[in-house]
């Protein structure tokens, strides 16, 4: 007797259906899509409970006849491909054939459909996959689709759905992702016959992402310069260094206009931002990667969100490209923000706050920035801040008892005060607080910068820049170090034993799978060696090909330099923390030190005025 047995239509549509509609969210997208790809400018979607209840969706994209109305619910219909071939030329969001069939297979739907010229529309009724009424339509121009109880013929996927307010919150996610993909496309979400949002087509995606997110992150946003990479166009927004989120609920990314989500992408970026990224952060982007549809597989699972793509390195070293090309365009205007000169600072002629006093203690002597830079265990050209101060305004050393409180004029000395015509006005730090933040003005308002973050940078990148010019310091070990991997890494270390020489580890093969350390670089530990080996061959097989490969140690030496930087409560003179401030804005990333935690603060005259009562 024969156990193997074809499936009902009924039942294989309802397995089918499993794969691309999850959950209400999924019923929008899919309608949602479509509706773009009949060249649709309004798209109207209304949910009621959550979306299990009735989910509506209205265009005024070009329509269809009555043949294509009743052949697009037939399984694998579709007027996106024609052949095998096409797979590999897709522009459309849409392409299998499957969605509507398998939409209709587990709800009660309703098709109602016009072409633009004609005189009457077609409607169709489907009652859990079975046609039951098609008669003509009198809507107006475009498609509106109607999906009524969600799963009500398969109670045990219903049983899986969340709360109202859940489900509604993916509708309004996947509507929110369509919306950025394409601003040129207007908007409207009704939920419980609430309107929840509105959008008019926007000319611009800055528009669009200021009537989604608010007009306070599209400040916080630095535009991507379109650059072109052998085919591959990237355009778009991320976040200005110290703007990123515990998860990727705002990272926007869109292949062809299409949201996807992809590993690759998401190495690039962080690759990107680097040190300007906190560990554990992602960044805030609205990423669009315009390339040849060959190059991208999209027909990787029915619901079109994983991509693969024929050339992912080409890809990651285009992204890594862009962001730090963006984010070097951020430094400039900190540069022009913080220009030093004569011993104090310089801002362009504005708005300049009346002279103020301040009074503190002198503080209790510390060590100096030369001592504690010592302490890193790094022979010959050390890394050190200080320069020759004859050249600066000093001030008298801190004397060995504090005395009592002094008032200290900030006011800039005479000899440096330049005529009221001059285009630019001098002036000096304010002061440091609690031991910690240097204060400072500048054409914007108050800035506070923290004096451990800042040095931390100083010392990261000198150290950095001597690792990628020089030979790294290191010493042999005593007694040398064992550690056996899996035949796929050890392959992969084999053929990276020059790229960990110029390292400072000294690896060489010593039996089958198992090799030997007896090098190390002076600044890491040799209890740290073994772990640090198997990070560095997981970390490097993300890393892009024109990536300095001594990126990999900079976890080590940034934990170096955080023990090396000046501390809380060092003591250090004005020339000191004029040269520190110099020095960081010379650094290519002085906004943030190595952790990714910010070094500057900038508080602006319009905060501090609505702080004091005096602006609304």
């Amino acid at each position: 007797m024969s156990r193997i047995h074809l499936l009902p239509e009924e039942v294989a549509s309802q397995v089918a259906a499993g794969e691309v509609v999850e959950r209400p969210a999924s019923v929008v997208k899919e309608l949602v899509e479509n509706s773009l790809d009949a060249k649709s400018t309004r798209i109207e979607v209304a949910i009621k409970r959550g979306g299990s209840s009735q989910i509506v969706v209205v265009d005024d994209g070009i329509g269809m006849d009555r043949d294509d109305a009743l052949l697009c619910l037939e399984r694998n219909a579709t007027s996106k491909i024609r052949s095998g071939e096409d797979l590999s030329h897709i522009l459309t969001l849409g392409f299998r054939g499957e969605a509507l069939p398998s939409i209709a297979s587990v709800s009660r739907f309703r098709l109602s459909t016009r072409e633009r010229e004609a005189l009457a529309g077609t409607e169709v009724l489907v009652n859990g996959g079975r046609i039951e009424t098609v008669r003509d339509g009198g809507e107006a121009p475009g498609t509106q689709i109607e999906v009524r109880s969600l799963f009500y013929n398969l109670p045990a996927r219903r049983k899986f759905l969340r709360s109202e307010n859940t489900e509604a919150s993916h509708v309004e996610h996947h509507l929110q992702l369509q919306a950025i993909g394409h601003p040129e496309v207007g908007f409207v979400y009704v939920r419980d016959e609430r309107l929840v949002f509105q959008l008019a087509p926007a000319r611009h995606l800055r528009d669009r992402i200021r009537d989604l997110c608010g007009a306070q992150l599209v400040e916080q946003l630095v535009e991507l310069p379109e650059l072109s990479f052998e085919g591959l166009k990237l355009r778009g927004f991320i976040g200005k260094p110290g703007v990123s989120r515990s998860t990727r609920a705002q990272q926007y990314v869109f292949v062809n206009g299409r949201a996807v989500e992809n590993s690759t992408v998401n190495f690039g970026l962080r690759e990107g931002y680097h040190t300007a990224l906190m560990k554990g952060q992602h960044p805030v982007t609205f990423l669009f990667i315009d390339m040849d549809p060959a190059a991208v597989d999209v027909n990787v699972h029915p619901a079109k969100r994983e991509v693969r793509f024929r050339d992912p390195g080409h890809l990651r070293e285009a992204i890594v490209e862009s962001v730090k090309t963006a984010l070097e365009s951020t430094r400039t205007d900190w540069s022009n923000a913080f220009t030093m000169a004569d011993g104090g600072f310089r801002k362009p002629e504005g708005k300049a706050a009346p002279a103020s006093k301040i009074s503190s203690p002198a503080p209790d002597p510390a060590p100096r920035v030369e001592s504690v830079q010592a302490e890193m265990e790094i022979p010959s050209a050390p890394v050190t801040l200080r320069h020759d101060w004859s050249a600066l305004p000093l001030q008298n050393p801190p004397p060995a008892t504090p005395p009592k409180p002094v008032e200290t004029s900030v006011t800039p000395p005479a000899a440096s005060i330049k005529s009221p015509k001059s285009e630019i006005q001098n002036f000096k730090i304010l002061g440091v607080l609690g031991k910690l933040y240097v204060l400072m003005e500048n054409a914007e308002g108050l800035v506070l910068v923290d004096q451990h973050a800042a040095h931390e940078r100083i010392l990261f990148e000198q150290l950095r820049r001597r690792m990628e010019t020089q030979d790294v310091p290191a010493q042999r070990l005593l007694m040398p170090l064992t550690i056996t991997v899996t035949p796929h890494d050890a392959d992969w270390i084999t053929r990276n034993v020059e790229t960990l020489h110029k390292m400072g580890i000294g690896i060489e093969p010593f039996g089958s799978g198992t090799f030997m350390i007896d090098t190390l670089p002076q600044f890491m530990r040799a209890s740290d060696s073994l772990q640090l080996i198997r990070d560095i061959i997981e970390e490097l097989r993300e890393t892009s090909k024109t990536t300095s490969k001594l990126r990999l140690g900079e976890d080590v030496i940034a934990k170096t330099v955080c023990r090396a930087a000046v501390k809380a409560n060092d003591y250090l003179r004005e020339p000191e923390l004029v040269r520190l401030i110099q020095d960081l804005l010379a650094c290519e990333l002085p906004y943030c030190c190595p952790h990714g935690r910010p070094t500057m603060i900038q508080m602006s005259y319009g905060e501090l005025e609505k702080k004091f009562g005096r602006k609304v």
